[in-house]
């Protein structure tokens, strides 16, 4: 008892864990803001500073949604509209990504003789993409999506094969015990165990997505956060590209934690 009492005594009680991570979150902005603020009043000083940033991203935040013509709208729409080719995009590459993985994963000769194919592919830049799907489909608004399902499906392909191929061999044995034809072994064995490799590569390949539609936007103009930032720059308001960035950045924090949430929901389940 009097163990348990100086431990009580020592440590207290204990601290909520969602306490603990909203602190530390505070404390890292906090850190980044502080050396931000440094910065722009030192080295950077055509940077603006947090404080003209926030300004500007507070008015941005309060009136997201007007509209007063094709060069001129509110952040919201903005967002709205690279969202929407982000999805696009993101679905089109995954539903090339997954079944590819899961044919890869599958068979081994297949896997030595895709992989150094897959790996030239794979970090090519979205602004090389760009031109050819300007050139394929004569658009820059197809072309965007295009450069998205390209560069956005090689984390989902790449993790999708690698759950696949690492089915344990007893499952495959008592596949073949039981005689599963091949749409009971995809549903019963192959989907089951891969689905939070499928779900972690989807977390990475949003995030590469999120990143690209902003170079896109910048080669096609028109709409969309990257058309945004870029106008921005052109027309000499650096505090409304800071605002922008921080908009880019709070967005794909969300969809990174709307993810992760999934993948840890079929990790564990």
């Amino acid at each position: 008892m009097e163990r348990l009492g100086r431990k009580s005594i020592l440590w207290g009680p204990a601290v909520p864990k969602p306490l603990i991570t909203g602190l530390n979150a505070l404390t890292g902005f906090g850190v980044l803001l502080l050396l931000w603020y440094i910065l722009s009043h030192t080295i950077t000083p055509r940077v603006p500073d947090p404080l003209r940033t926030l300004e500007v991203f507070w008015e941005l935040l309060i009136n997201p949604f007007y509209d007063n013509g094709p060069n001129d709208k509110g952040i919201g729409l903005q967002l709205w509209f690279s969202l929407q080719r982000v999805f696009l995009g993101f679905a089109v590459g995954a539903l090339i990504a997954v079944p590819v993985g899961i044919v890869v994963g599958s068979s081994e000769a297949l896997r030595s003789v895709l992989n150094p194919v897959i790996q030239v592919l794979r970090p090519v830049s979205p602004l090389a993409w760009f031109p050819v799907g300007l050139a394929a489909f004569q658009a820059s608004e197809p072309a965007a999506v295009f450069v998205i399902a390209i560069t956005s499906l090689w984390p989902t392909l790449i993790n999708t094969a690698l759950g696949v191929g690492s089915i344990p061999q007893d499952y495959r044995n008592v596949a073949r015990v039981f005689a599963f034809t091949p749409w009971t072994y995809l549903t019963r064995v192959v989907l089951p165990h891969s689905l939070p490799y499928v779900f972690t590569g989807f977390r990475l390949g949003m995030g590469i997505a999120w990143m690209v539609i902003v170079a896109a936007e910048m080669l096609a103009g028109g709409t969309g956060v990257g058309f945004f930032v870029w106008d921005s720059y052109n027309s000499g308001q650096l505090e409304y590209v800071m605002a922008g960035i921080l908009f880019i950045g709070f967005v794909g924090w969300g969809l990174d934690a709307l993810l992760g949430g999934l993948v840890r929901r079929f990790s564990h389940g």
